[in-house]
């Protein structure tokens, strides 16, 4: 599955000719390559140009971060341990998510996996020249976001994990063992009555709108400051369809997991093709991509690709749906090899 925040995030960092070169290239397509003691060079233009954006990161991104002690911890949203009502409290956090249908928890254990995954994409982000961050504690805008935007995002893989662990309904063994694999290689609860769930994925869904609003807002003034080479990149990466790092998902039994995961998904309404090009359509006007002039040729098909492509999407939108609906019924080893 992919958001807006997941397609700026793979804009930026993997297909932009302002990141790309060959070697970045065979690094991130081959794990076993792969050194995170080595930045990937960026062109002189590149460099000058985030090197220039540093004053403006600092006043418009660093400013969405949120201090430690005013963000929400897993524990405000779990039972809690040193309590003498530990037990029942436990009990009834089963009993409340007893009626969750299964498709609901593969979907709720591949966003978990996604989340677990972190070190793949803050390794992906610190890898290339600008962000790269050698010793953990540079101080330019860039090394600051990319630590403390991995700190917020690592409390939503450890609140679903516990989450799920306490609820009785997963096998975690295979839940580890598919996190493990993936990090290796690289990379609607409220229906059912439990609102402690609901109000979970809403706390995880207003972090990643303000993570989201950062890259953004970044992508956008890369439109400002190189608008033609911005606008190739985001066709190209279009073109090329995107791929999650946790494409590579893998329990040691179904080597299709991660498309089986989308499916599910797909069918039970959480990630759907009709999301996929509203989010395009709605990047396309925050970033004024119609709007673009002086671009070269290369440029202006590319403008004309991306504005249009929304449009396209819509006309495969029912095919899509339509296949999510008829795929066969997969067991999942997260659920004991219930079929779903």
């Amino acid at each position: 599955m992919m958001d807006a925040f997941g397609i700026i995030q793979h804009l930026n960092i993997n297909c932009s000719p302002l990141f790309r070169n060959r070697g970045a290239e065979k690094c991130l397509s081959h794990s076993s390559e792969f050194n995170v003691n080595k930045a990937h060079p960026m062109l002189p233009k590149t460099v000058e140009i985030f090197k220039s954006m540093e004053a403006w990161a600092k006043n418009n991104v660093l400013t969405l971060l949120k201090p430690v002690e005013e963000c929400w911890q897993p524990q405000d949203f779990l039972p809690d341990p040193t309590s003498d009502g530990f037990v029942e409290q436990v009990n009834e956090l089963r009993k409340r998510t007893r009626d969750i249908p299964d498709e609901h928890f593969v979907a709720l254990v591949g966003d978990m996996i996604i989340e677990e995954a972190l070190p793949t994409y803050q390794t992906r982000i610190n890898s290339t020249e600008n962000f790269h961050d050698e010793m953990g504690v540079d101080n330019t805008p860039w090394a600051i976001w990319t630590r403390a935007w991995s700190a917020e995002e690592n409390r939503h893989g450890d609140l679903l994990n516990k989450y799920l662990f306490l609820s009785g309904k997963v096998v975690m063994k295979q839940i580890e063992k598919t996190t493990q694999y993936l990090i290796g290689l690289g990379m609607l609860a409220m229906q059912y009555g439990d609102i402690k769930l609901a109000q979970i994925c809403g706390i995880i869904a207003s972090d990643e709108k303000r993570h989201e609003t950062a890259y953004t807002k970044i992508a956008e003034k890369l439109f400002e400051l190189d608008p033609n080479d911005m606008v190739i990149a985001f066709a190209n990466m279009m073109r090329r369809k995107i791929s999650m790092p946790a494409h590579l998902m893998y329990d040691g039994h179904d080597h299709n997991l991660f498309d089986h995961f989308a499916m599910v998904a797909s069918r039970i309404g959480v990630y759907t093709a009709r999301d996929y090009g509203e989010i395009v359509e709605l990047l396309v006007a925050k970033w004024k991509v119609e709007k673009l002039t002086g671009l070269t040729s290369e440029g202006q098909e590319a403008q004309d690709y991306v504005c249009r492509l929304a449009q396209r999407m819509r006309r495969l939108e029912g095919r899509a749906i339509a296949k999510a609906q008829k795929a066969p019924s997969i067991p999942f080893s997260w659920i004991s090899g219930r079929v779903v």
